[in-house]
């Protein structure tokens, strides 16, 4: 008879990995920390780069939309053809490794731009990058999380990936308080943590289907998702019709006022928020169910951003801005962990990529229509816009799901 191994007093994994007493593997931690290093070099840059391209380059509001929509749409097609590989392959890590490391060498190379049009051509690169890893990380953690931890592990994976987003901001501010204006050698520092970041993967066990999850995958003919799966994701797709790049809430906090030494700082404090909540919220949701805690978030947003419009007073708009942050512990590791209740375990990598896909096509339309309104009309007719889309998404999510049982966690 099997029994628990002794060095494994909390249990496995689905992959057989022993957990510690927060329910993770360490897989989960090291992918956590590969999150962590990820998200520190893209902080040093991202809370930047409005600047950057406003003073340096002499950009506007318009081409900062350009080039946060189509970088984040960018790799919508490979996020889906990348999640099917990891499918069909059953060893999704050669593809996380590509992914972190084409991201890892592109991302320094903003350093030496000369005009915006070649900022767009790296951060679509870097993107890129992105798109190859997502779906199939996504999928590794899947196979590492117990049914009744899902939230808990994606939610967690969220928060290494706001932590790096707390330290790369500081890192940056620090670099900036002792040279400053020097955003471009900031930029090429980022090479060191991308680095760590490949160092760090090699070490990740690479994962087969086998044990429980091949007899899984090879019951009966492969798993397809569902058309609830896909009513989710339209669902999901009219909210990120209204989630605009959150550059432009950095490029509000200039236009009041801020000076460029503390949007780094604010940056980093607002991961810190997100850091919290999604552990919690992901835990949250393992209890609650998945629509729950997402509606909450969206309705959430729809406040932060209807007052993002209202109010013009830096005090009043800085802690606004901050309490954005709860709507990410909210919603993204609940909405991964719902995709994983509703895709079969051989179509995982898959449903990510659709899913994944689907936010990015949200967007670039988003960060286009934001800019758009946001020059055409105003500042505030754009977040009202936001707004509105997220109240109708939250409606649209209840009539379509109105059974909360059916988006707890499913084994």
């Amino acid at each position: 008879m099997a029994t628990t191994p002794v060095s494994a007093p909390y249990g496995v994994d689905p992959s057989g990995n022993p957990l510690d007493r927060y329910g993770l593997s360490r897989p989960v931690w090291l992918l956590g920390w590969v999150s962590f290093f990820t998200d520190t070099a893209s902080e040093m840059v991202y809370p930047l780069l409005p600047l950057f391209l406003t003073r340096v380059l002499g950009a506007g509001a318009m081409s900062l939309g350009v080039i946060e929509g189509v970088a984040e749409a960018a790799n919508s097609v490979l996020k889906i053809v990348s999640g099917w590989l990891a499918d069909r392959s059953g060893t999704p890590k050669r593809l996380v490794l590509a992914g972190y490391g084409l991201s890892s060498l592109i991302r320094p190379l903003i350093a030496i731009v000369t005009a915006w049009p070649q900022v767009l051509a790296l951060r679509f690169t870097d993107r890129l990058g992105k798109g190859i890893r997502t779906s199939p990380r996504d999928a590794m953690l899947a196979r590492l999380a117990p049914p009744d931890r899902r939230g808990r592990v994606y939610g967690f994976h969220r928060a290494m990936d706001h932590a790096g987003a707390v330290a790369g901001p500081l890192v940056a501010s620090a670099y900036l308080y002792f040279h400053a204006e020097a955003y471009r050698s900031l930029f090429a520092w980022t090479l060191v943590p991308g680095v760590i970041v490949i160092l760090i993967l090699l070490r990740v066990p690479e994962q087969r289907r086998e044990g429980r999850l091949a007899a899984e995958a090879d019951r009966g003919s492969p798993g397809r998702v569902t058309r609830r799966f896909y009513l989710a994701v339209a669902v999901i797709l009219i909210f990120s019709l209204g989630n605009a790049s959150d550059a432009f809430l950095l490029l509000r906090l200039g236009d009041l006022g801020v000076a460029s030494l503390w949007i780094p700082l604010l940056w980093s404090a607002l991961h810190v928020v997100k850091m919290t909540s999604s552990v919690i919220g992901g835990a949250l949701s393992d209890r609650v169910g998945r629509r729950t805690m997402i509606a909450l978030g969206w309705l959430w947003y729809a406040g932060i951003y209807a007052a993002f419009g209202y109010f013009s007073q830096v005090a009043i708009v800085i802690v606004i801005f901050l309490a954005y942050g709860l709507y990410f512990g909210l919603t993204e590791g609940v909405e991964k962990a719902w995709v994983v209740d509703m895709a079969p375990v051989d179509a995982r990598g898959t449903a990510f990529g659709i899913y994944n896909a689907a936010i990015g096509v949200g967007g670039l339309a988003a960060s286009l229509l934001f800019g758009a309104i946001w020059t055409r009309v105003s500042p505030r007719a754009a977040f009202l816009t936001g707004a509105a889309l997220a109240l109708i998404a939250s409606v649209l999510l209840y009539l379509a799901f109105p059974d909360a049982q059916n988006t707890r966690h499913q084994r």
